[in-house]
């Protein structure tokens, strides 16, 4: 007989185990990250689906009543339907995406668009387009999709996730041998090309929702571009300049204390993506264009640069996220169904290589002499290798399933069972999945592999005490001659 004081519910467990795998992680963060090379996101990934439904069953989100969407019904003991408010999947990826490119934005040495404008916009058009049109066509020959939802399941695919990248490039062992400009030109695709995808994925979705190809032309055109991304991108700079105006002007007067700096950062990031979202624009390119006007000075950073204010993210929200996306994992959707017949796992195991080898990889190298911060065919593999997928793609894929059932942004709890895009709705979401939990995986345990293999490279007297404890730069990439960083990285002046 178990003492009527325990309450072991669901979701007490749930705290109980999250907060000890973020405790114990905080431990031996550096031990992690800099001997075992191991990022934060493969390893919440895997206590997810170990403590998951298919694992342990402590951590089991739709047991809380959760859907993909903000609302969920349930039945209470009366049988009356209720609704409640609940965190979700789309909303959860939203903050979090957001929250994450808005300190991409701040965390760009000051004025950086000003001096790599080339390298970036290279890499956010036609590295972009090049991966939207690969993946789409993967997507169509291997899971006999119709081109809407191909060109849509590109799309998804399309952006380098910002939590991903972040987990990576900084503060760590690692990013310290790779050059600053490399560093800081991922960052900025990964936090713009969140947005930017947009008007790839309403090209497929204006296929399917438009009656005509003019209505779905004009629709795209002027919501896609000119309201949800132009509209985006001047309304974030706004939000941020001002900002970065307030807040100067309080710190000057002494009317905030040093410890609100962080609450003011991350409410912005907040307020931005809430901005964005209330208005119906790019709330992703509204959230990092506030944090490049917010921090393009380089004041705030002056300010803070000893507060490691990403970290705190990291370990927090986004290790928090992952965790609980290893736990929706629909498993029972990557085997073949009546539905969707050609999803099989051998064939998301071949999609998932084919992504990776031939997404990034092939553009980076053949663009490389026309993208300035690339400067050796070591860098361009690496960066054309470095363009992992997550949470971004996971609400992309919300919003399209969204989009197919009812025009809108927000998805119906369940499925429809009848439906004309039935189809699509049903292809999209084990697939994307599929692709974000292996791209978790691959790129998380990248940096390990990488790192190994410069160890044993080298002849035994040139190798580290420690397996993989290298700390010079790495071979095949540039760091001198003014090659390998972005400065200046702060502003020199407080005021």
């Amino acid at each position: 007989m178990t003492w009527k004081q325990i309450e072991a519910t669901a979701p007490h467990l749930t705290y109980l185990t999250l907060s000890s795998f973020l405790i114990l992680y905080a431990l031996f963060s550096q031990f992690i990250r800099n001997r075992l090379h191991l990022s934060e996101p493969p390893l919440a990934l895997l206590v997810g689906i170990i403590f998951g439904p298919r694992g342990a069953g402590i951590i089991d989100p739709r047991s809380w009543g959760f859907e993909d969407n903000m609302y969920a019904h349930s039945f209470s003991t009366t049988s009356i339907q209720t609704n409640r408010l609940i965190p979700s999947t789309q909303e959860a990826a939203r903050v979090i995406v957001g929250v994450q490119v808005f300190a991409v934005g701040v965390e760009l040495p000051k004025h950086y668009f000003n001096r790599h404008w080339k390298s970036v916009g290279m890499m956010l058009g036609p590295v972009m387009a090049f991966g939207w049109v690969i993946c789409s066509l993967f997507t169509y020959f291997i899971f006999k999709t119709s081109v809407p939802t191909a060109l849509i399941i590109g799309a998804c695919l399309t952006p380098t996730d910002p939590v991903l990248a972040a987990s990576v490039l900084s503060n760590s062992q690692f990013s310290t041998r790779i050059p600053g400009r490399l560093r800081h030109m991922l960052s900025a695709e990964s936090g713009c090309n969140d947005g930017v995808s947009f008007p790839f994925l309403y090209v497929g979705l204006a296929w399917v929702t438009e009656a005509t190809a003019a209505g779905s032309v004009k629709e795209w055109f002027l919501i896609t571009i000119l309201w949800q991304c132009a509209f985006g991108i001047l309304l974030g700079l706004i939000i941020g300049v001002s900002a970065n105006r307030l807040l100067r002007y309080a710190a000057g007067k002494k009317y905030i204390a040093d410890s609100s700096f962080f609450v003011f950062y991350f409410l912005l990031a907040i307020f931005s993506v809430g901005v964005g979202s209330t208005l119906g624009s790019d709330d992703f390119l509204v959230a990092f264009c506030a944090g490049v006007g917010f921090a393009n000075d380089g004041w705030f950073s002056s300010k803070t640069k000893e507060t490691h204010l990403p970290n705190v993210l990291d370990l927090l929200l986004n290790s928090s996220m992952f965790v609980y996306f290893g736990a929706i994992i629909p498993w029972s959707r990557f085997v073949s169904r009546t539905v969707t017949p050609d999803i099989t796992p051998s064939r998301l195991l071949a999609f998932l290589a084919l992504v990776l080898l031939f997404r990034r990889i092939p553009i980076v190298l053949a663009l490389k002499r026309w993208i300035p911060d690339i400067r050796t065919y070591r860098e361009a593999l690496f960066c054309g290798h470095f363009g992992p997928m997550g949470l971004g793609a996971l609400f992309l894929v919300i919003e399209a399933r969204a989009e197919l059932e009812n025009g809108t942004s927000l998805p119906l709890p369940h499925p429809p069972r009848k439906h004309p895009n039935k189809v699509a709705i049903e292809e999209i979401w084990p697939i994307i999945c599929f692709i974000v939990m292996g791209s978790t995986l691959v790129h998380g345990l990248s940096v390990a592999i990488i790192s190994l293999g410069s160890h044993f490279s080298r002849h035994r007297e040139e190798r580290a005490p420690l397996l993989g404890g290298e700390t010079d730069p790495l071979h095949g990439m540039i760091h001198e001659g003014g090659g390998g960083e972005s400065e200046p990285d702060i502003s020199d002046d407080e005021d």
